[in-house]
């Protein structure tokens, strides 16, 4: 167990700036978009540290595919859980995601899930496939 978190926090801390550069790059297109024209001292605070936390937690989730014990489709589930939790819970943090569209926002996080999910996962069959192709001949 010691092995997977340390795992979880060296994978979250080599994807935590990734949080802040995003985050920038909303802005950006938020402020291009005349819905923001400028932002508090607080409000960025806020921005880079929750999205630095978001990145960390979002990076180092993906350890649950290498706990052996750990069937596949729970390791799914778990990080499609921490994932909906994190992403909701900065949203809703920072304002970004009114309460009334929830909904809207789950019904799109898990369609985007289901759909990375299954890309990854056809991706992987077919890389199994040619190996054990390769080896019976």
């Amino acid at each position: 167990m010691k092995k997977h978190v340390r795992d979880f926090c060296k994978r979250g801390l080599i994807a935590a700036w990734g949080g802040p550069v995003i985050m920038a790059l909303v802005w950006l297109c938020l402020k291009a978009a005349g819905v923001v024209e400028t932002l508090t001292v607080d409000q960025v605070a806020l921005g880079i540290i929750s999205t630095t936390v978001m990145a960390f937690i979002a990076a180092g989730i993906s350890i649950v595919y290498h706990i052996e014990t750990l069937p596949k489709s729970i390791a799914a589930l778990i990080q499609m859980a921490v994932l909906y939790i994190d992403y909701m819970g900065i949203y809703l943090l920072n304002g970004w995601l009114p309460v009334e569209k929830i909904g809207m926002f789950t019904l799109i996080f898990l369609a985007a899930f289901a759909v990375i999910w299954l890309i990854i996962y056809t991706s992987i069959r077919m890389k199994v496939n040619r190996i054990n192709q390769k080896m019976r001949a």
